[in-house]
């Protein structure tokens, strides 16, 4: 999880990043609801600016039409009707534009928190096998979550809040400098307190609200693990153990977010008390000025004043308190775009598969699929477009490989796979035999050497292409949520029923798949839990059968299956083979014996290579394996 993890910078380096995501934010906002935006800010200009004219109309409703009226005999009470008329008018105004806002930002973030989910996935769709290897997946899926949900809050609330609370503040200043200016002295010191208090508790509680989402995502990434787990842990019965690292990260978690949350929450209350002092200050100092006549200030003024005073503190308040969203999201939100940065699977490829048939002696392209593939090779220099026959020739010249360069786990390997042929490799655990399968597709670029494809270098074939090309049924199967035919037409989106019901036959899958409750309608949930491992390891190869490819790679294909049921399977197996380059991992050498050809690997090296009957003859590392019955664990 180092990728995803990094603790989030403290001081002034911490401004500047949680400036740099807040600009990224907006601009990712504005990309698509540029104009709801703009609406927004409109309607919060509207809605401050008639609250304020309200406010300060007061003055004039008491010192104009309520003060005369008290001290008239026969008072008219139309002037005060139209007065208090128009001051509805004002707040009428400002109720309705505030509506109209929020009801516009429910859409704007929906609809950004939507694009941002469609970002992620596009993105991470196309990150390389290296990423999820290196990352745990629940602390993934935290992203996808606890971070993007963080932002709900910011943008539906916080933000607008931020920009009314703004406007509120500079319209009620000035106001307040209209109507007395030692009492608005007064006021700004008090404000000026707030700020300081609010400052010094936002640093602390976002350094916090930044580890409190590291810790969630490694609890989410822990509890994953365990639920996938789960059955390992009660036959080794790991419970107790596995409830104590629980808790020390639970306990981490709950530490950081009480100490982000008990920060966050002391800004409320203090600057809440702060502002009532402020508020009875200026009630005693400005009831002084109004009784004595100082200055002009009148019983009107005082009113509109010590509302305005309630107004100014009020907005402080109000962004003391949405700090703690802000910072929040922006611990979401650097997670967030830091998956995104993620480097994407590079493909310098320009080669690709397509379909192919004969006229007149030579491969041309075609739309239908004839069975035929060719790979397409545009020379850049002229144009030209040669069809070279996808037949499955694979050549491995003095490879050289390791998941990281500094330590090599491939030590110049060499290996030829005619077309047709049935390659199989066999060794210890960890000898290299599934990292080569890797290399063939792609998931890993290779160190040193060349690997040739019909005698294309597989570095110019574009990815997508080249493991088209392949059919693989890997040794950890997985199944989708959706029925039994879905999951085998994955292997080819548009086959019809019938081509999926002559797959499974293939592969002799069809007998247990009717027995079903619903046959290939049956719905699999949880990675088709409710099957058998063998009964899933034969939907994975139907799969890989209905796809039709020119090269199959078996990684411990049948290793989850009975004898008797392998051999039944081996059966489907030679006839999907047949024809095509086959690579061949397995533990159990009785399935590598009709190989054409035999590796055994060690240490990342090819120590030994020929067919069984040869090997057996050479009495070296193969003839223990067999003969010890033994392949490793």
């Amino acid at each position: 999880m180092a990728g995803m993890n990094r603790r989030v910078p403290q001081g002034k380096k911490l401004g500047k990043e949680q400036l740099g995501l807040l600009k990224r934010l907006g601009a990712y906002v504005f990309r698509d609801y540029g104009r709801h935006c703009l609406a927004v800010v409109i309607l919060i200009l509207v809605s401050v600016l008639a609250n304020v004219q309200g406010t300060m109309f007061m003055r004039n409703l008491i010192d104009d039409y309520i003060t005369p009226f008290l001290l008239s005999d026969h008072p008219n009470f139309s002037p005060l009707a139209h007065a208090i008329g128009k001051v509805a008018v004002f707040y009428a105004i400002g109720v309705i534009s505030t509506y109209l806002y929020n009801r516009i930002m429910v859409n704007v973030t929906q609809g950004t928190l939507k694009n941002m989910r469609d970002d992620l996935f596009s993105h991470m769709e196309k990150l390389p096998i290296r990423y999820f290897d290196s990352h745990a997946h629940g602390d993934i899926m935290s992203v996808y979550t606890n971070d993007i949900d963080t932002l709900r809050q910011m943008i539906s609330q916080s933000a607008p809040q931020l920009i009314n609370s703004a406007v509120t503040i500079v319209s009620v200043f000035v106001s307040m400098l209209i109507l007395n200016i030692p009492l608005t002295v007064v006021s700004m010191i008090m404000v000026a307190i707030m700020v300081t208090g609010s400052k010094k508790a936002a640093g602390i509680s976002g350094r916090q609200f930044g580890l409190q989402q590291k810790n969630l995502g490694a609890v989410n990434g822990y509890i994953e693990e365990m639920m996938n787990g789960q059955k390992v842990v009660k036959v080794f019965c790991h419970e107790e153990q596995a409830i104590a690292e629980f808790k020390e990260l639970n306990n981490r978690l709950y530490e950081s977010a009480d100490k982000a949350n008990t920060y966050a929450n002391y800004l409320g209350p203090l600057n809440a008390q702060l502002g009532n002092i402020s508020y009875v200050v200026c009630a005693v100092v400005g009831g002084a000025l109004a009784l004595n006549g100082i200055g002009g200030f009148t019983l009107g003024g005082l009113a509109s004043f010590l509302t305005f005073n309630k107004s100014f503190s009020m907005p402080i308040n109000q962004i003391s308190m949405q700090l703690n969203a802000i910072v929040m999201a922006m611990a979401g939100a650097d997670r967030i775009f830091r998956l995104m940065d993620e480097k994407e699977e590079e493909d310098e490829g320009y080669v690709t598969l397509v379909n192919a048939k004969e006229e007149n002696g030579a491969l041309t392209e075609c739309e239908e699929r004839t069975g035929r593939w060719a790979w397409k090779h545009v020379h850049q220099a002229d144009d030209s477009v040669d069809y070279i026959e996808l037949k499955g020739d694979v050549v491995f010249e003095d490879v050289d490989f390791g998941y990281d360069p500094k330590k090599i786990v491939l030590h110049d390997v060499n290996l030829y796979a005619q077309p047709g042929q049935k390659i199989a490799f066999v060794g210890s655990t960890g000898a290299g035999k599934t990292t080569i399968t890797n290399l063939i597709n792609r998931f890993y670029d290779i160190q040193e050497g060349k690997i040739r494809y019909d005698g294309i270098n597989i570095s110019k074939i574009c990815k997508p292409d080249l493991r088209r090309s392949l059919g693989i049924v890997l040794q950890d199967t997985h199944l989708f949520t959706g029925t039994v035919k879905e999951n085998i037409r994955f292997g080819k989106l548009n086959a019809t029923d019938e081509e999926v019901v002559r797959a499974a036959k293939l592969v002799n899958a069809d007998g247990f798949i009717r027995r079903l409750p619903n046959g290939y309608d049956t719905v699999l949930t949880g990675d088709g839990g409710s099957l058998s491992q063998g009964q899933r390891q034969l939907i994975s190869i139907a799969r890989a059968a209905i796809a039709d490819p020119p090269v199959l790679i078996l990684d411990e294909a049948t290793s989850s299956i009975d004898t008797r049921t392998e051999q039944i399977v081996q059966d489907g197996m030679d006839r999907l083979m047949h024809g095509r380059t086959t690579f061949v991992i397995a533990h159990r050498l009785s399935t590598v014996r009709n190989s054409d050809c035999i590796m055994v690997l060690e240490q990342g090296r090819i120590i030994e290579r020929g067919t069984h009957d040869q090997l057996i003859a050479e009495m070296g590392k193969y003839y223990q394996l067999y003969t010890g019955n033994v392949i490793g664990a």
